[in-house]
């Protein structure tokens, strides 16, 4: 018998053994634990600003805002540090700083020695306001497994700070809420773990049994939010042992219906030849797991080699109507080896987005969910957001995030101040369109 079937059966022998009033305190009570228990609790709370967002589902092969039945083409950048802070103990994402600044360590997330609420919604909303002066309109969110179900000590807490599963949750929440209220869509992505035995982030090749746990939660959680999205995994690859062996081959098949061995070890830590593995969880038990916990959102499901391999994705994908194809493009990596991709050609570049990408978007919706700038720019990367706009794909780029020297990120801190990648995609974000790519 389902929830709600339950709830009947128990409303009707309370009002048999108490009468009607009875009756009546009973049915409220019930259904109030019987919507959160659903993944309702937002329309519960009488504080969430109302979402100002689009409303992103799939139709006919694309992405179409479900208030207007207009296309709908996302354009925005990756948010980080919801993925590491909280592994490595300075908070539960940057947001922290901003929330107390002064205060070295503050995390801004309910535990001894937090920010209070109120300073947390104000720094939230602080930066949701200066992603909007960026013409943002989505914002990709990577989590941290760990931190969000409490596992493996995480997350971690400081002198400043006890941190917990609850606080992590609470402060997603927060910036969930904030960036919806401005118009952006979120992606919240599987995306990292805590290291064990190591204050520091790391990932696994494939999802493991405890991250359907987590997109069970995740997604009860904001089944009710049609402006938030999920993306099954950040990269899905194979690994290697210390001696260069490959020791997982991921194949099509086991990424759609998992069963193959992978490595215990997360990425950065080295592979021991006969270690211990774990059973790893295909992308159809992700969507499974997400659409019983009652979410009909989009799904963004990445291919294998580190989300470059989008050549049989079609051919693979689960049986869903909701489901969206991702890629990266512009990091370092080995040739992804799809169809028409050139030998010296990193990951999936330009012969891979013609001769694989290209017939892709046609069919299904596509996204780039990282973009980086590559070695140079404006190059690869100006190449990509032009191909894009031609094929009416979306590209997310990354990353906004403090971190003084690194090419790759998008400001030099949170106060938006751009690098000289984020000069490029600034410029990109504004509302006139690129230019023709010439048919690249």
């Amino acid at each position: 018998m389902g929830a709600g079937g339950l709830g009947l059966e128990r409303e009707r022998s309370a009002g048999r053994a108490r009468g009607g009033g009875a009756l009546l305190l009973v049915l409220l009570l019930l259904t109030t634990v019987g919507a959160a228990a659903a993944g309702t609790w937002w329309a519960l709370r009488d504080d969430v600003p109302a979402s100002t967002a689009a409303e992103p589902v799939v139709r006919d092969g694309e992405l179409v805002d479900a208030r207007t039945g207009d296309p709908w083409v996302p354009h925005g950048v990756v948010w980080g540090s919801f993925e590491t802070a909280c592994a490595q103990g300075w908070g539960y994402s940057a947001l922290d700083t901003l929330a107390d600044p002064g205060r070295a360590g503050g995390d801004g997330g309910g535990g001894v020695g937090d920010a209070g609420e109120d300073e947390r919604e104000a720094a939230a909303a602080a930066q949701a306001d200066v992603l909007a002066t960026w013409a943002v309109d989505t914002v990709r969110l990577p989590l941290n497994q760990d931190c969000w179900l409490g596992t493996r000590g995480a997350p971690v807490s400081d002198d400043f700070a006890a941190r917990t599963p609850a606080g992590y949750r609470a402060a997603v929440d927060t910036f969930v809420e904030a960036l919806n209220a401005r118009g952006m869509v979120v992606v919240l992505t599987l995306h990292s773990r805590k290291r064990i035995g190591s204050p520091e982030a790391g990932s696994l090749a494939m999802p493991d049994s405890e991250s359907l746990a987590f997109w069970r939660a995740v997604a009860a959680r904001y089944a009710e939010r049609p402006s938030v999205l999920f993306e099954a995994f950040h990269e899905p690859h194979s690994r290697e042992d210390a001696a260069g062996r490959r020791v997982l081959d991921l194949d099509w098949a086991c990424w759609r219906d998992g069963g193959c061995r992978a490595p215990v070890e997360d990425e950065g830590v080295p592979v021991a030849a006969g270690g211990p593995t774990y059973d790893a969880q295909g992308m159809a038990d992700v969507v499974a797991a997400i659409r019983r916990a009652g979410a009909d959102q989009p799904v963004l499901l990445p291919g294998p080699d580190r989300a470059r391999d989008l050549s049989a994705w079609r051919q693979w994908a689960p049986d869903d109507d909701q489901l969206v194809a991702t890629v990266h493009v512009g990091s370092p990596a080995t040739t992804a080896g799809t169809p028409g991709a050139a030998s010296d050609e990193p990951g999936c570049g330009p012969a891979c987005w013609r001769e694989v990408l290209a017939p892709l978007a046609d069919q299904v919706p596509l996204l780039t969910t990282e973009l980086g700038p590559g070695e140079q720019l404006p190059g690869t990367a100006a190449l990509h957001l032009r191909w894009a706009a031609d094929h009416g794909v979306g590209v997310l780029t990354r990353s906004w995030v403090e971190r003084p020297g690194d090419p790759e990120a998008l400001v030099e801190d949170l106060s938006g101040r751009p690098t000289a990648w984020g000069e490029l995609v600034r410029a990109w974000l504004e509302p006139d369109p690129p230019g023709p790519s010439n048919g690249t």
